[in-house]
């Protein structure tokens, strides 16, 4: 009761700053729990329902970059691990947040792009996010994690499903950067730097339909139920 009682107070605020009606935030947040619970079940809703909880208390308590950093990857990193081919039947599937919050699991990139999106919603500047390809030396695989700059020139923290805890790119030996990108750009990397300006992120096809697809209209259902 007291945390319900707590969100509503935050979510007046928040429609107090944003010039916008609590309720209008709310009723926008139970028609996106309704749409995912109709088409993926109920286990799949309350993730969703937790995960608008924690945009919209960030969101009126003004967490700072870090706050929203931990709070976000510790929040994503519950659900589970699983390859594209198992999980959607495809080689290389972008779920959008709704997606991997529905299936209740998904790989690497599913994991970054839901944080990446949740950071943007807390009032991060796209400018200190990056999408990074890397290589993760320790399993020989290509992975993904979301790196953030506090400056333009600061070594960045780099959040990942791999590793809990948050630790800036110079203490992961473990992972080799390739590429990078954000809402706007994309990067060749040149060993943990800012890297190359490499052209626009349009270039990404895989990130230019997942951006598309961002709503409640367009869900695909996953051909196994991790929810059992």
């Amino acid at each position: 009761m007291r945390r319900s009682v707590f969100l509503l107070c935050g979510l007046a605020v928040l429609g107090l700053v944003l010039g916008l009606p609590a309720q209008s935030l709310l009723r926008e947040d139970d028609n996106m729990i309704t749409v995912v619970r109709q088409f993926y079940g109920e286990p799949a809703a309350r993730r969703t329902q937790g995960w608008r909880q924690l945009i919209r208390v960030g969101q009126a308590a003004g967490w700072s970059d870090r706050e929203a950093l931990s709070r976000v990857n510790i929040f994503f990193n519950r659900l589970h691990f699983i390859d594209d081919i198992r999980l959607w039947g495809k080689e290389d599937y972008w779920a959008t947040p709704l997606e991997f919050l529905g299936a209740g699991g998904g790989d690497c990139e599913d994991f970054s792009i839901a944080k990446y999106f949740s950071l943007l919603e807390l009032g991060i500047d796209d400018g200190k996010l990056r999408l990074v390809y890397v290589k993760a030396l320790h399993l020989n695989q290509f992975h993904m994690v979301v790196a953030y700059y506090p400056t333009p020139s600061s070594v960045p923290l780099i959040l990942d499903n791999l590793e809990g805890t948050i630790r800036a790119a110079t203490e992961r030996s473990d992972l080799e950067p390739i590429y990078s990108f954000n809402g706007q750009h994309l990067w060749l990397m040149r060993e943990r730097g800012q890297g190359e300006l490499a052209g626009q992120a349009s270039r990404l096809s895989l990130w230019n339909d997942v951006r598309n697809r961002a709503d409640i209209k367009r869900l695909q259902r996953p051909i196994i139920n991790l929810d059992g």
